[in-house]
Parts: C-alpha cells; structure tokens; sequence
C-alpha cells in the first residue's frame, strides 16, 4: 500500500540546486501544480511518473513510502503504482470501449465484468459527450477520451496516484472530477492553470525557471474564492452546453453573484 510519495530536489534550468529539501504527498491528498507556460510543471509530474532517480534532465528523485522503488516497480506497466494523462493523451487501438476496458481488466485480473458499465457510467459524469459501450475509442472526442482514461485510472488501474495534466483544456467537466476523486484515497496532482482546480487542492507547488519556488496550504479564504469561483465555472459550463445543444441561454445564467 502506498502511503506517500516523496520527491527530493533536482536542478532548475540554470542548473542550480532546488531549495526545498523534500516534498511529501499523502494518500487522498489533492495537490495542484501552478506555474507560467514553460516553468516546469509538466517535468516536475513527469519525474514522478517515471518514479525519477536522478536519471532524468532535472536529477530529482522519488520514493514510495520513504524507500526506493524498485526497478520492476519503475519499468514493469503493470506494477507501476501511477496513471498520467496529459492533454495529448489519444487511444490507437481500433476497439470498441467496451473491448478496451476488457482488455485492461483482464490484465489486471479483475472477473467482475460490471467495472465496464461502472467505467463507463463514471466517465460519462465527467464529459457531456455520453460515450457508450460501442464507440471506438479511436473515434472519442479529447473530452471523452480524457474523461474515459480518468475513469479506467480510478475503477479499473485502481492506480493510488493519478497525475492529470491540464484536464482543464480536454472538455471536460472538471468540478466532476475534483469532487468524486477528492474522496478515493488516492494521491491526486493537477498540473492547471485554472483557478478552480488550483484552489480545489489542498497544496499548491509553485514552480519557476525549472523549479519549485515554494509549497502553499491552502487557507480558509482560499476555500471561499474556489466556491465562489465553482459557481461562476457551473454557469460557464451550462451555458457551454446549452449553446453546444442550440439553445438559448436564460436570464437566471447570465446574472452572477458574489455574495
């Protein structure tokens, strides 16, 4: 069982130590990422899905529960504790949905064939695009195919660390899938640029020129703003359907309020 991840300083893009010591992330933590474009969060959650050892370009290093993982761990697909989805993420294999979900069960060694409707169902809370057992996954919208892989991760790769990499721009429902996967146990980091999502999380790492700046906890203020902001991306996200459907958008969505 994993009970935390550590990550141990690196070089910056200077090629200058990092000035934190380490960074621990806990089961059913929820951290998030925040940097400008180019700043380093995609290396920094890439590092951790390689479970790096000073054999990547910023030589950091990272431990499972305190120790170093092993190289099985590290190289073997079907041992490694860690599932990433990154913006480009793209399904190749002409199967239908339900096939490919089979298939990734049965490497897992899960029987129970009720995960696939249960996959499926999960998805389809995250995307407005309702997926069904028979499309191809090579035909899926970036919205539906993110929201499917988010799903997978969580019911059938049960993977206890989930990397998700700027969800925010896939289409997807994104308050969804804070909320429901808040509650699995699991260790959760967002690279975002989305206010929503960084104050969503419990922790933020600030990056800069490579590096980690600093570590935020989030404050009960902050707790605030994100609900006041989860409002305000609910009547985006209605409005955005609606439009989508070719509807016309009410009085009741157009005022905003931030009492």
């Amino acid at each position: 069982m994993i009970k935390e991840i550590t990550i141990l300083p690196g070089l910056d893009k200077a090629g200058m130590r990092e000035s934190f010591s380490e960074i621990t992330l806990t089961a059913g933590e929820t951290v998030s990422i925040v940097g400008p474009t180019g700043s380093g969060k995609t290396a920094f959650i890439t590092d951790i899905e390689l479970l790096a050892q000073e054999d990547t370009a910023t030589k950091r290093r990272v431990l499972i529960n305190g120790l170093i993982p092993d190289n099985e761990v590290r190289c073997n697909p079907c041992l490694k504790p860690i599932a990433m989805i990154t913006q480009n993420t793209k399904c190749f294999a002409d199967l239908s949905t339900e096939e490919f979900l089979q298939i990734h069960a049965r490497a897992r060694g899960i029987k129970d064939t009720k995960v696939i409707e249960d996959t499926i169902d999960l998805a389809n809370k995250f995307t407005g695009e309702k997926i069904v057992r028979t499309s191809k996954v090579t035909v899926l919208s970036g919205g539906q195919t993110r929201s499917l892989l988010v799903a997978d991760a969580i019911l059938i790769g049960a993977s206890p660390i989930i990397l998700l990499d700027e969800i925010e721009n896939a289409g997807i429902f994104k308050q969804e899938v804070v909320k429901i996967i808040q509650n699995t146990g699991k260790i959760i980091v967002f690279v975002t640029h989305d206010p929503v999502i960084a104050l969503l999380t419990q922790k933020r790492i600030i990056m800069q020129n490579g590096a980690v700046r600093k570590v935020i906890f989030r404050s009960n203020q902050e707790v605030k703003a994100a609900n006041n902001l989860l409002e305000l991306d609910k009547k985006v996200g209605i409005i955005r359907e609606r439009l989508r459907a070719g509807k016309k958008i009410t009085k009741e969505l157009v005022s905003v309020s931030f009492a």
